[in-house]
């Protein structure tokens, strides 16, 4: 890949870096003052709980989100169910992320996964391969898909946000899918309510042995906040050269449960959003001790979205 930019969610192999449907609670904002440093052009973070806006910035500008989009492919699968069908995977998956620079959960042709088993593969490595075979079967056919995207999306509430395709890559153009902080809390607290979604984007790692339908898999999640800030229970990074480096997150202490959004908090600095998301949970949570993130590397292996 050398110096070439990245796509959303392209694959950057590291080795070196130091649910029934319901609509969401109106999001009304408590707190004007907010936490200090974040670089990120739109962010929110929300209480979940107490159904409140904690703070926010730009939170009704549209922006590209790139694989952030994929909460909602997660989200439309969930609400149609049927998670233990098998799904054969063809070539043309496989193409279409090679094609357009996507990353992926290296699918192989003539596998047969569950669709369970290809929501990992979606949200922890991103893979837009996985986006794609999701997307056929459930449309179906990914135009379908995407139109069912939207109709999600605006029984939601979500009314600036548009979906162009099933992925987030930038295309027909960089800025084709779209959203806002306000609106992708709004999803993000909607998703969160789903144990099987919850479980998902949970996961560090997901390991798949090889037997007689499929070869193995081992995804590792993009989401490096897991198990290095105390609390963090999801949800999904995204980037493209428009969008940025963007992530939605979820944390929980105690009782209380934050979500949040950064978008494009750097256009360089990959690791930009983590810190910025633990800024504002920090802030969220109170956090009064000067509690350095330190942002783990990325692990061998796995993508960089």
């Amino acid at each position: 890949m050398g110096t070439a930019t990245r796509r959303a969610g392209q694959c950057a192999i590291a080795g070196v870096l130091t649910v029934p449907l319901v609509v969401a609670p109106a999001l009304t904002a408590d707190a004007a003052a907010g936490p200090a440093g974040v670089a990120a052009k739109g962010a929110m973070l929300f209480d979940s709980g107490a159904k409140k806006i904690k703070w926010s910035r730009n939170a009704d500008v549209k922006r590209p989100m790139g694989s952030i989009t994929k909460v909602m492919t997660a989200a439309v699968v969930l609400r149609a169910g049927h998670l233990d069908r098998k799904v054969t995977i063809k070539q043309k998956y496989i193409d279409y992320a090679i094609r357009q620079g996507g990353s992926m959960a290296r699918l192989r042709a003539g596998d047969k996964l569950t669709v369970r088993q290809l929501l990992n593969g979606l949200m922890l490595p991103s893979g837009c391969d996985a986006a794609y075979a999701l997307a056929d079967v459930y449309g179906p056919g990914w135009r379908g898909f995407v139109t069912k995207m939207n109709k999600t999306a605006k029984s939601l509430g979500m009314t600036k946000t548009h979906y162009a395709n099933f992925d987030g890559l930038p295309w027909p153009s960089g800025t084709a899918t779209y959203s806002t902080p306000r609106d992708l809390v709004r999803l993000g607290h909607y998703a969160m309510k789903n144990s099987e979604f919850r479980a998902v984007v949970g996961r560090r790692t997901y390991t798949l042995a090889a037997n007689r339908e499929h070869q193995r898999y081992s995804w590792i999640s993009t989401n490096r906040l897991l198990g290095s800030y105390r609390g963090m229970i999801g949800i999904k990074t995204g980037h493209t050269d428009a969008a940025g480096y963007s992530f939605m997150f979820a944390a929980k202490r105690g009782s209380r449960t934050l979500i949040g959004v950064v978008l494009n908090s750097s256009t360089t600095s990959e690791q930009a959003r983590f810190t910025d998301a633990g800024k504002i949970l920090n802030w969220g949570f109170g956090v009064r001790t000067a509690d350095v993130l330190t942002v783990p590397p990325v692990p061998a292996g796995a993508n960089v979205d």
